[in-house]
């Protein structure tokens, strides 16, 4: 079955915000024990450009996969 284009940029969305909540948590937990202390506006920032990058990596091997059948 083949999946079009729309519903591979919604399922990529759906995947990084998914997952945006429990990284920005695990940035509060993990940044202290390495000595960076961010207020969570900065740890939201942070989290935000790893969700671009996430959303544009999915989204491109979801459709090279698509492409490969």
């Amino acid at each position: 079955m083949t999946q079009s284009r729309r519903m591979s940029l919604v399922e990529a969305v759906t995947n990084v915000v998914a997952g945006y909540a429990l990284a920005v948590a695990a940035q509060i937990v993990v940044f202290p024990w390495f000595g960076l202390q961010l207020h969570l506006g900065e740890n939201l920032t942070i989290g935000a450009v790893f969700v671009g990058i996430s959303l544009l990596r999915s989204y491109a091997l979801r459709r090279l996969f698509q492409r490969w059948g």
